[in-house]
């Protein structure tokens, strides 16, 4: 392809009639993206770059209805270096239209990469790029270390499954059948038996949680009092007992009767609830290279012939700037929402007891991602079997002291898109309920 793409934003339109020349261009585009796999969905879909808002290099369309596509509206803007098309060696565009080649170490780690599914998980997770004037701060950087681990093969030769990837196969497996971790330290055994000696597969399950650690998301599991009265976390984390109605924090260590008494080894909590901290989630959706830009588009965005198309647009998300440009004049810093509703996950058995999810989204992103389900955070979660009622600020607590201090503080991320390190803020907008919930929320 020709280093020169001012053809994408010239001539397409020449005496009132669309360019042959350009046509051919696009057919070349077309032709460039259908040669990389990676970026082709079902064999003839690829994204569409031009300029509807539901486009932008985000849906999937076929070749034909992207051309059709191209010559209604055209490419979307400073679209020179063709990433979501599978370009690798490419030209970056400055603002004195000189090119410049992408850095010595983004292209290393583009060459290196083993594009399987595993790696492709790990890549959207971290990003493979590297800012060679501002490294990346700790989290940023536990990130890369899982793409290196990716990289490595399970033994010399094996071009199937790197050491990543056969850990992550592994843990699937377990799930899908329900097996138990002495099945998995078995199993992991007899492999090890297959496998030459120098291989790096996980030798059991312990290690392979341990490499695959990375991945996850943190979770706290706090216990509570069995009347809803208060949990035990922050100061009162080492209470015996409820300090508002005196109940046991655990279960009785010795249960039975007569001479089958049974004493229990572990300490059991009567109740718990569990806590998904928000702000590592936050940061990865800046670490990823498919969502860290789409995090600005709030603020870049356009409203289309006066109609509102996202809150971004609404009255009341201009009143809060103005009340705030502090926060405002950082466009990266998040603004969210807050839900929850009670559900019965045991609609069949006729057991009664009520569930209780608190679900925190954001809203930075476009209207065709914001509501999608893995970009709804489940923050909390408590358990029945009774409906929390006027309570449920008592199991809010965690969340609560999360979203001040990222008000407040804020939390040092990594912005892979401008490969940068930013303090990154948050604030609640709103919170969405049905009446009843409403009431509760609202205390």
């Amino acid at each position: 392809m020709e280093d020169d793409r001012e053809w994408m934003y010239e001539g397409r339109i020449v005496n009132g009639m669309f360019s042959n020349e350009w046509g051919d261009k696009v057919d070349e585009f077309v032709a460039f993206a259908l040669r990389h796999p990676e970026c082709v969905n079902g064999g003839t879909a690829i994204r569409c770059p031009c300029t509807l808002v539901k486009c932008q290099n985000k849906k999937f369309l076929n070749v034909e209805t992207v051309k059709v596509h191209f010559y209604r509206n055209g490419f979307v803007p400073d679209y020179y270096v063709w990433i979501y098309h599978g370009e690798k060696q490419v030209h970056h565009r400055c603002s004195s239209s000189v090119r410049v080649l992408v850095s010595e170490t983004d292209q290393m780690v583009s060459d290196n990469m083993n594009h399987t599914t595993y790696h492709r998980m790990v890549c959207d997770a971290a990003g493979p790029e590297f800012n060679p004037d501002e490294e990346p701060n700790a989290e940023a950087r536990n990130f890369y270390d899982m793409i290196r681990a990716g990289d490595k093969p399970v033994y010399e030769g094996n071009c199937k499954h790197t050491q990543l990837s056969a850990a992550v196969r592994m843990l699937e497996i377990k799930c899908r059948h329900r097996c138990s971790q002495a099945w998995f330290d078995d199993m992991s055994n007899f492999i090890q038996e297959l496998l030459p000696q120098d291989n790096l597969m996980p030798l059991d399950f312990y290690s392979t949680k341990k490499l695959v650690r990375g991945l996850g998301l943190p979770v706290q599991v706090i216990h509570c009092c069995v009347n809803n009265c208060m949990i035990y976390w922050g100061d009162d984390s080492n209470l015996n007992s409820c300090k508002k109605c005196g109940h046991a924090r655990y279960k009785q260590k010795v249960r039975g009767s007569g001479n089958r008494l049974y004493i229990r080894k572990l300490k059991v909590p009567y109740k718990k609830m569990h806590y998904f901290p928000i702000t590592p989630r936050l940061q990865r959706l800046y670490a990823s290279t498919a969502t860290a830009n789409e995090m600005r588009w709030h603020s870049e965005h356009h409203m289309e012939d006066g109609k509102m198309c996202h809150p971004s647009d609404a009255p009341a998300w201009k009143h809060f700037d103005g009340c705030f440009p502090d926060f405002s004049s950082e466009v990266r810093n998040v603004r969210l929402g807050l839900f929850s509703d009670g559900f019965q996950p045991f609609d069949q058995s006729g057991q009664q007891y009520s569930l209780w999810p608190v679900v925190v989204t954001q809203y930075n992103l476009p209207p065709d991602l914001c509501m999608k389900e893995e970009f709804m955070f489940l923050t909390v979660l408590v358990s029945g079997p009774t409906n929390p009622k006027g309570k449920i600020d008592v199991f809010l607590q965690p969340l609560i002291a999360e979203l001040k201090s990222l008000w407040g503080v804020g939390v040092q991320t990594y912005d892979i898109s401008k490969r940068q390190n930013f303090q990154m803020r948050a604030a609640l907008m709103w919170t969405i309920n049905d009446f009843p919930a409403y009431s509760m929320m609202s205390g």
